[in-house]
């Protein structure tokens, strides 16, 4: 679902109840916004390029980002930290997990199918959020019940195809999704987080939490830490600046002005960028039956986008922003 990708999701507290769904930007603020969904369009198939173990550069890219945000950290945001009561902390560190969860299902999930089903896939997070919405009693308007069935009917052509493809490309998918899912838990605790904690503080704890969790994954199941070419190392920093830091900073930077609804309407694009990149660097093609496929989530996906700008509940259901990959 992007600060470091993620520092943190748009959260409810970015608008006001009445304006999750309007635009107030101006010229800055879409061409932030532009460069963020280049930043972003870049995670997977550098991921895909990146010849280490998909565990090694999720612990790097986050590891990396904790890095670079330590000076900040400790220097404007100690006071800050220190005072963080124990239940925002252990919501940070839940949010850590989770993003450990999603990037340890979603990265291996580029190796076993298309760049393109695999950002489309874990781009349902929106989906994954409603539903935790509705468990916690909030009611999706028509709009985004519909939106969420479309979605769901190009899930099940996608597995279809890639099911024809290979058991392992339907396996890729599933931990796309995982990683989706796990993402909307992020995504929620991270907007309750941000109510009260600024976004350097709250994903400090957060990528810490998240770094710490996936080095012992690392060691418990052999994946190697190091020996890597140069190549590779650039390309971890890569994708730690591209997606990682600057890619969802902006994104944080621009949904105060453009709204959540817009902002993540826009991210969307997000999957098109990446197959484009994969198909023209890596030569990655999905299969031609996948398009179709592709294009009904995303259509899904959209209409979710947008009942979630006209819903009653809008200031909370912004959480359903993309968030961190």
């Amino acid at each position: 679902m992007s600060t470091a990708r993620r520092a943190s999701a748009p959260t409810a507290s970015s608008t006001a109840p009445g304006d999750a769904g309007r635009f107030h930007g101006g010229p800055l603020d879409i061409t932030l916004l532009t460069v963020a969904i280049a930043g972003v369009s870049l995670s997977a198939p550098l991921a895909a390029a990146t010849a280490a173990p998909a565990l090694a550069i999720a612990f790097w890219r986050n590891a990396m980002a904790v890095g670079a945000l330590t000076p900040l950290a400790l220097w404007r945001h100690r006071s800050e930290l220190r005072g963080m009561g124990r239940r925002t902390a252990l919501l940070s560190a839940g949010a850590g997990a989770l993003l450990a969860v999603h990037f340890g299902a979603w990265l291996p999930s580029l190796h076993m199918t298309s760049v393109a089903s695999s950002t489309a896939l874990v781009t349902t997070t929106p989906i994954w959020t409603a539903l935790l919405l509705r468990l916690r009693g909030h009611r999706p308007p028509p709009l985004a019940w519909l939106g969420m069935g479309l979605a769901f009917l190009g899930v099940l052509i996608l597995t279809g195809v890639d099911l024809s493809a290979s058991p392992r490309a339907l396996l890729g998918d599933g931990l796309a999704l995982l990683g989706g899912a796990a993402a909307a838990g992020y995504v929620l605790l991270g907007a309750e987080v941000r109510r009260s904690v600024s976004t350097t503080a709250y994903t400090y704890v957060c990528y810490a939490t998240t770094s710490v969790l996936l080095l012992l994954t690392c060691l418990v199941a052999g994946a190697e830490l190091g020996g890597y070419s140069g190549t590779t190392w650039l390309r971890l920093a890569a994708l730690t600046v591209t997606a990682q830091l600057l890619g969802h900073t902006l994104i944080n930077r621009v949904v105060k002005g453009l709204g959540p609804s817009v902002t993540s309407t826009a991210l969307l694009l997000e999957t098109p960028g990446a197959a484009l990149i994969a198909a023209l660097w890596l030569g990655q093609l999905p299969p031609v039956a996948a398009y179709p496929a592709l294009v009904v989530i995303l259509g899904g996906l959209a209409l979710v986008i947008m009942a979630d700008g006209k819903g009653p509940a809008a200031d909370e259901q912004s959480a359903v922003n993309e968030p961190a990959r």
